[in-house]
C-alpha cells in the first residue's frame, strides 16, 4: 500500500507562508508525496507595503488583498483552513486551534507575523492606532476622515485644532509614508470640499525618539526625507520620546500636544510562536532560529518572517520586510523538498538584501541598495513600478497604476469612504454650532 503523503502545515498567509506554499508547487507530482494545509485567521493575503495607502484613502482594500483560496485554487494538494492557531504541541506533532480542535503535522512552518508594540504601555493602544491589518487600515481611515468631518461642525477653536492635529509616532518607513500622505491629503485633496475649515492648516506631527527619520537609511537620504516632509508641512520632532498617550493627545515629557488622531508606527512585537515552543527569543519576542530556519531542538518546525530573528550578512538581524520573508519562505520550501527526496541538505539561509524603498510624498521617494542611492522624482517612479510589479494579478496592477496616475494628475483620492466598524474608529459626536 502507498504511504501517506508527508503533511506540511503552514500557519500564516503572509509573504513568508505564501512563498512556502508556492515553493512546494509540483512536489506532490514529483514523487515527494506531500500535502499541505494552509492555515490563517483571515481569508486573504495582504500586500502589506501598501497598507498605509488604504489607511490614507489612496487605495481600496481589494486592490492590495486577495482571497487565499483563490490563490491556491489550482493546487489540489493544498487545503485552506480559516482558523486561529493558539498553540503548538511539539511532542505530539499537533497544532491547537481556537475552537479546541487540533491539527496534526509532519512538518510545521510558522509564519505568524507580528503586531505593533507599545513598549510596555499597552494601555495606549485604544488611542494610538497601529497598522498591520486591513482592519487597522480601515479604522485609521475612518478615524482620520471623521476628524475632518467633526472639525467642519466644531465651533470651539481649541477642539477644532485638536481634531485637525494628526500625530504619527515613529519615523521609520511606515511613519514617514503616513505623515507625507496625510499632509498631501489635507493640503491638496480636501481644501475644495470643506466650507467651514481650512484643511491646509491641519497639523501633522512626526515624532521620533531617535536622531533621524528613516534610521536604517544612509544619512543623506534620511536628511532628504526629513527636509521633504518639512516642505510638505509636516512637523518633524527628533530625539523626543512619547511619554503618555490619551484620548486627548500625547505627552513629550512636560509638553502636551492636543490631538484626536494618533497613529503608532514605533515598534512591533512578534507573534507568540516562541512562547508556544518555549524557545529562546529576542526582546521583541522573535524566535531565535537555527541557520536552516528551524526552531532550536525541533528540526521538523520552521519559523520565518516577522516571527523570527536571524542574522543577515552584516551580522544584524534580517529586516522584517516582505523580501526577507519571501526569501525565507522559498528557502524553507527547498529544505523540505530536499528532505523528502533525500537530497543533500541546503546551505544555511543567507539573506540577500534587495534594497530599501520609501515614499515620502508625490514625486518624492528614496531608494538605497548597497552603494546605490537615489532620491526625488525618479526614485518615486521606480518605487511605484517596483510595487506595482509585485502586486498579484493584472487587474490589481492596472487599478493601482490608474489610481496613482489620477492622484498624481488631479490630487483626488477615490477611496475616501467612511464605513461603519468597531468603536475604536469612532469619534464623539461633534458639537453643533
Amino acid at each position: 500500500m502507498p504511504s501517506e503523503p508527508h503533511h506540511v502545515v503552514v500557519v500564516g498567509g503572509g509573504f513568508g507562508g505564501l512563498s512556502v506554499v508556492k515553493g512546494l508547487a509540483g512536489a506532490a507530482k514529483k514523487g515527494a508525496g506531500v500535502r499541505i494545509t494552509f492555515v490563517d485567521r483571515r481569508n486573504h493575503h495582504l500586500f502589506q507595503p501598501l497598507l498605509y495607502q488604504v489607511a490614507t484613502a489612496s487605495l481600496a482594500t481589494s486592490e492590495i488583498a486577495w482571497p487565499i483560496r483563490n490563490l491556491v485554487r489550482d493546487r489540489p494538494e493544498v487545503t485552506t483552513l480559516l482558523a486561529t492557531v493558539t498553540g503548538v504541541d511539539a511532542a505530539a506533532h499537533t497544532v491547537s486551534l481556537e475552537d479546541g480542535s487540533t491539527l496534526a503535522y509532519d512538518t510545521l512552518v510558522l509564519a505568524t507575523g507580528a503586531r505593533h508594540a507599545y513598549f510596555g504601555h499597552d494601555e495606549w493602544e485604544p488611542f494610538a492606532l497601529g497598522l498591520k491589518t486591513i482592519e487597522d487600515a480601515t479604522t485609521i481611515r475612518r478615524r482620520m476622515l471623521l476628524a475632518f468631518e467633526a472639525a467642519e461642525r466644531e465651533a470651539d477653536p481649541a477642539v477644532q485644532a485638536a481634531l485637525l492635529t494628526f500625530v504619527i509616532v515613529g519615523a521609520g518607513p511606515t511613519g514617514v509614508e503616513l505623515a507625507g500622505t496625510i499632509a498631501e491629503l489635507a493640503r491638496d485633496t480636501l481644501p475644495p470640499e470643506f466650507r467651514n475649515i481650512d484643511t491646509t492648516g491641519a497639523r501633522v506631527l512626526l515624532i521620533e525618539a531617535g536622531a533621524r527619520v528613516l534610521g536604517g537609511y544612509p544619512d543623506d537620504l534620511s536628511d532628504y526625507a526629513r527636509r521633504s516632509l518639512e516642505r510638505l508641512g509636516v512637523e518633524v520632532r527628533l530625539g523626543q520620546a512619547v511619554t503618555d498617550v490619551t484620548a486627548e493627545g500625547v505627552a513629550l515629557g512636560d509638553e502636551r500636544l492636543a490631538a484626536r488622531t494618533i497613529l503608532w508606527a514605533a515598534g512591533v512585537r512578534a507573534s507568540p510562536a516562541a512562547e508556544w515552543l518555549q524557545a529562546p527569543a529576542d526582546r521583541a519576542g522573535r524566535l531565535l532560529v537555527e541557520p536552516d530556519l528551524t526552531a532550536p531542538g525541533h528540526p521538523d518546525i520552521f519559523a520565518i518572517g516577522d516571527t523570527v530573528s536571524i542574522a543577515g550578512p552584516d551580522g544584524k538581524p534580517a529586516p522584517g520586510i516582505a523580501p526577507a520573508a519571501k526569501q525565507q519562505g522559498f528557502y524553507v520550501a527547498d529544505v523540505i523538498r530536499r528532505r523528502l527526496s533525500r537530497r543533500p541538505a541546503a546551505a544555511p539561509f543567507r539573506y540577500q538584501h534587495q534594497g530599501s524603498l520609501a515614499q515620502i510624498g508625490k514625486k518624492r521617494a528614496v531608494i538605497a541598495l548597497g552603494d546605490f542611492k537615489l532620491r526625488g522624482a525618479l526614485a518615486w517612479w521606480l518605487w511605484g513600478i517596483a510595487h506595482i510589479y509585485f502586486l498579484i494579478g493584472v487587474r490589481s496592477r492596472l487599478n493601482v497604476a490608474i489610481n496613482w496616475l489620477w492622484i498624481h494628475a488631479r490630487n483626488q483620492r477615490s477611496a475616501r469612504l467612511i464605513t461603519q466598524g468597531s468603536s475604536g474608529g469612532k469619534l464623539p459626536p461633534p458639537k453643533v454650532p
